[in-house]
């Protein structure tokens, strides 16, 4: 049997295409039109990933999106009708993993729906692994911040850190190059991969969600320091 998916979407037609079309393709669908039931059936079916339409009777798709990222950590692909890029920084702020403009090809959707699954499948096979014996543990330390490569772990004065597949890989890529100036545009591809669509304005949320986690004053960081006018410096 397939993934759960869930298709939050008010407009009928696009909703059957959705729900045709990834059923077609082995995924076990269920569905809501307005904010309300979202909640309720993602609540009841706990489904591996949400298709999520922003504009939306009853709660629009920003509050969904907060609502759940406090109660669950499944993987949320945000529709947009509107080519703002403030619509998808909002969206990645309140919890999404990713988004798509309207008009949209089945076939990127589909990519990805498949992209976000292997990536939390990825975390989940790591995660199993952690107990198994394992050969002396490759890390890098900078200070009270510990990477943990071989367990994916990241750890603050000794306590591990709750990171997202895209913060760890982030906070990874700039401290293998400590002291290195890094553009958007190369952290985008480095990290997110070269046909990732998704604007450098990415990579800022993503650093604002890091500082809050690694900075003593996030406010006035000192390990993720802004380079005005290039990029990014890890300083550990």
């Amino acid at each position: 049997m397939g993934d759960k998916i869930l298709i939050v979407e008010d407009e009928p037609t696009l909703l059957d295409t959705l729900e045709y079309n990834l059923t077609r393709e082995g995924y076990l669908v269920c569905t809501a039109a307005d904010g309300w039931a979202a909640l309720e059936v993602a609540r009841r079916e706990r489904p591996a990933l949400i298709v999520l339409d922003l504009m939306l009777p009853g709660l629009d798709g920003f509050e969904i999106c907060r609502i759940l990222r406090q109660e669950m950590s499944v993987p949320i692909l945000m529709l947009t009708a509107r080519d703002e890029e403030v619509d998808k920084v909002v969206g990645l702020e309140m919890g999404a993993d990713d988004y798509l403009t309207k008009p949209f090809s089945m076939r990127e959707l589909l990519a990805r729906i498949k992209a976000l699954l292997r990536r939390v499948r990825l975390v989940r096979e790591e995660k199993a692994n952690d107990e198994e014996p394992v050969a002396p543990r490759e890390q890098l330390a900078f200070g009270d911040l510990v990477i943990d490569l071989t367990r994916r772990e990241v750890r603050l004065q000794g306590r591990p850190l709750t990171l997202r597949p895209m913060e760890y890989e982030l906070l990874l890529f700039l401290a293998r190059h400590r002291g290195t100036v890094l553009t958007r545009d190369l952290i985008l591809e480095r990290v997110w991969g070269w046909d990732y669509t998704g604007g450098s304005r990415t990579v800022d949320v993503h650093v604002r969600w890091l500082r809050e986690k690694v900075e003593a004053d996030p406010a006035h960081p000192t390990r993720i320091v802004t380079v005005r006018g290039a990029g990014y410096r890890f300083e550990g």
